[in-house]
């Protein structure tokens, strides 16, 4: 049997109008400290988000998405906080905000492999 790994994600949210509530999943965001791992995946349906809110500036929710990515992967661009520790990263990444693109709160679970679970859950939650 194998070792089971606790784990920690939450779902992307694009949220048009924030005094109404209403949101859209987009992504999934998971945290394995024991598997040192800190991934997102999203995807973007514009027909379904512009449906929601025909006045969305889908360039600047995909900037904000790809700043995500960039901060999960510690990347050389991804500004001050892409070069904090990983699990600064993580709860840096699901901090509330009220913006447009917002984090649900967040859920812990058991897993085997970090990045089989985060394709699943993007499965489940998103697409």
């Amino acid at each position: 049997m194998q070792e089971k790994h606790l784990f920690e994600y939450a779902t992307i949210r694009v949220m048009p109008r924030v005094e109404r509530g209403e949101f859209i999943n987009v992504g999934v965001i998971v945290y394995c400290s024991s598997q040192k791992f800190l991934k997102t995946v999203f995807e973007l349906n514009k027909e379904r988000l512009q449906a929601f809110s025909a006045e969305l500036d889908l360039v600047e929710i995909e900037e904000r998405l790809m700043a995500f990515r960039k901060i999960c992967e510690a990347a050389n661009n991804g500004g001050p906080i892409a070069k904090l520790p990983i699990a600064s990263r993580f709860r840096w990444l699901i901090a509330a905000r009220s913006t447009i693109v917002q984090t649900s709160p967040v859920h812990p679970g058991m897993c085997c492999n970090a990045g089989e679970t985060l394709e699943k859950l993007f499965a489940q939650l998103v697409l």
